[in-house]
């Protein structure tokens, strides 16, 4: 058996589906958010996943003398360049060597990372949360 993966997004429905026992435990107000991708103070750390997945990144550390944790959400910026070159070339390896026109075409995508959103825990509680619009 091979394994087989998905390119699709992972939404709120589907990782209450993976999890239902941990998703039941949640008070029925967290539940109706997290159904929605929203999140509020006081959410556990369950109900992060549920509403918004897996971060990108975690840190710990001292934040208004309490240990916190922090979870990022990463977004990417696709940045696109343009290129083309071209050129006479001769060379190559061995008893063989090649000659001839060798050209190259844009446009190039590059995909640059930032911080989409970030939520901070206090305790294993939301203590505070920021996003982009």
């Amino acid at each position: 058996m091979g394994i087989v993966s998905s390119c699709a997004p992972s939404t709120p429905q589907k990782r209450i589906q993976e999890r239902p026992q941990d998703f039941a435990k949640l008070s029925e107000k967290h539940k109706e958010l997290v159904s929605k991708g929203e999140i509020v103070k006081g959410m556990n750390k369950d109900a992060v996943y549920f509403a918004w997945g897996n971060p990108a990144s975690q840190s710990e550390g001292q934040r208004n003398g309490k240990f916190s944790e922090r979870w990022d959400y990463e977004g990417r910026y696709p940045v696109v360049r343009h290129n083309f070159f071209g050129g006479y070339t001769t060379g190559g390896f061995g008893p063989y060597g090649y000659s001839g026109y060798s050209a190259g075409f844009g446009p190039e995508v590059t995909y640059i990372p930032y911080v989409r959103a970030s939520v901070w825990f206090s305790a294993g509680r939301v203590d505070e949360w920021v996003r982009e619009r």
